[in-house]
């Protein structure tokens, strides 16, 4: 899978291994620092950057972040758990708008007579655009007859869905914390990885060798991550190997927010209501943020599939520590929400879990055993369209006429904020809003393991494998009425009449 900072991800990796490898032999103290440091760029000679001493300064706060912590002191009030490393900015050229060799330095100087701010100068061979003068109001490249000015749009502020990222004056990029929708669109944009985001191996380490039971919960979208040959069955084993108690696949929780968010359906349709769906925590930051009213009136009140599954295990193992596996960046800003209770405990990604994998020496192997706790309704929960599919799944299981309800599928940032603006306006035509952050949905998030097209090859092959059991049928077997599925945490709702279905056809 080639990203922009394919040729830096490999590294980044290490060095959360190797601070992982440390953390299993109790060796984070004294100067591991330094020594894991010098380990890591040896020198004499700098192999990413211009010197070995940024090089190592870049180390020293990739520590930091492998640490669950803020880069630099200068950025301890952060919340964010994305960061940038400045060091690792200075790249990017500041000017937005520069002047390229296809100026041909004509007489007319079209560039300069249509700047307003007095920007542009006439140089020996061309024009020259000064930086400290520009306002990017690009009227200079709409003016020059030779399409000799480029606009430079950094790829950070590209990616970001939300125009939270903006510069400083030396050119450094700044996410605006209060825009932030934790999405994590910029951290692999970036071709410097100048921007990156904490990882929590380290308590997860300290938690399993403090003999708690710690307990995985891998999203739907990990089957087909790893190739058709590692199923659910392969990563649950791996992780026992880990230290693990036990884990259990998010695709359950799929199928418990489901049964809840068909509930807020039926009603709504007969109130004449939008409702919008509840898995994605990017989207609903971007209600939360961008559009408080429709995030009061129109977002679903179930919890994610991550805290269902969360809570459910919290209910049965009083005291035990759950930890999310997937995709998203935006799932570790979800699980520090302090407004909702018993939330997964701690979030890594396919690329921290692959180091964790590395620290401990332990690979994914096929199986032979069999392994399938979700619906296929509750697996599909990865790709666009599958939340919505699932929960008109348990609307027919309830014997409610689904043919006429119309549906917005939303998979990427754009997407999404249309569809919010529609809303705001009173617009929108449809009535259920499905919103997803990534492209693809799930699968296609900051953190897949592969390219999506190979995922869902593989991911196709694996679900085929899965029985056709129902929604609300399949639920039966779990104690819904232990545990809250609503963002409150309320348990105002009968669990038997939640799972009670009208016809039993599946």
């Amino acid at each position: 899978m080639v990203t922009n900072d394919e040729g830096i991800v490999r590294f980044k990796h290490t060095v959360m291994e190797e601070v992982a490898r440390l953390a299993w032999n109790d060796e984070l103290d004294g100067n591991y620092e330094d020594e894991l440091v010098y380990k890591l760029i040896p020198g004499p000679k700098a192999s990413f950057r211009c010197c070995i001493y940024k090089e190592r300064e870049l180390v020293r706060q990739r520590i930091k972040l492998s640490l669950g912590q803020n880069p630099t002191p200068d950025k301890a009030a952060s919340k964010n758990v994305i960061q940038v490393l400045d060091p690792a900015c200075d790249e990017c050229p500041i000017a937005s708008y520069v002047v390229t060799d296809n100026c041909r330095n004509c007489m007319g100087k079209a560039c300069v007579n249509s700047c307003p701010f007095g920007a542009i100068s006439a140089g020996r061979d061309r024009t020259h655009i000064d930086p400290a003068k520009c306002k990017e109001c690009g009227k200079c490249a709409a003016a020059c007859p030779y399409n000799a000015i480029a606009h430079l749009e950094r790829p950070c502020k590209k990616a970001c869905p939300v125009g939270a990222i903006t510069y400083n004056d030396d050119g450094l990029c700044i996410i605006d914390e209060y825009k932030c929708i934790q999405c994590g669109h910029c951290i692999h944009s970036c071709p410097f990885g100048a921007i990156s985001a904490k990882s929590y191996l380290v308590d997860i380490i300290r938690e399993i060798k403090s003999g708690k039971k710690v307990i995985a919960m891998c999203a739907p979208a990990t089957e087909g991550q790893f190739g058709q040959d590692i199923s659910m069955a392969s990563v649950k084993a791996a992780l026992v190997e880990l230290g693990f108690h036990d884990m259990v696949e998010v695709g359950l929780g799929g199928d418990m927010t489901a049964a809840f968010e068909s509930l807020e359906w039926i009603e709504a349709l007969r109130e004449g209501k939008v409702v919008t769906t509840s898995c994605c925590p990017a989207f609903i930051n971007m209600m939360k943020k961008q559009f408080p009213e429709q995030y009061k009136d129109n977002k679903s009140e179930t919890i994610s599939p991550m805290c269902a599954i969360s809570r459910y295990l919290k209910a049965q193992y009083p005291g035990c520590v759950t930890v999310f596996i997937g995709p998203c960046i935006a799932k570790k800003a979800e699980s520090q929400d302090e407004d909702i209770k018993d939330n997964a405990d701690y979030v890594m990604t396919y690329g921290e879990f692959r180091a964790l994998l590395r620290s401990k020496d332990v690979e994914l192997k096929p199986v032979s055993d069999e392994y399938q706790e979700a619906s296929i309704w509750g697996k599909k929960f990865a790709g666009s369209g599958g939340v919505a599919e699932a929960v008109l799944r348990c609307m027919e299981e309830r014997g409610e006429d689904t043919k006429d309800i119309t549906l917005r599928k939303c998979a990427g940032g754009q997407e999404c904020k249309t569809a919010l603006l529609l809303l705001k306006a009173g617009k929108l035509t449809e009535n259920f809003v499905e919103g997803m952050m990534c492209p693809g949905g799930c699968v296609g998030g900051p953190s897949k393991h592969k390219a999506e097209n190979e995922i869902i090859k593989s991911r196709n092959t694996l679900l085929s494998k899965a029985d056709k059991r129902g929604v609300i049928e399949n639920l039966k077997k779990y104690p819904m009425d232990s545990f809250s599925m609503y963002r409150d945490g309320s348990m105002d709702y009968d669990a038997e009449k939640v799972l009670e279905t009208e016809r039993k056809d599946s």
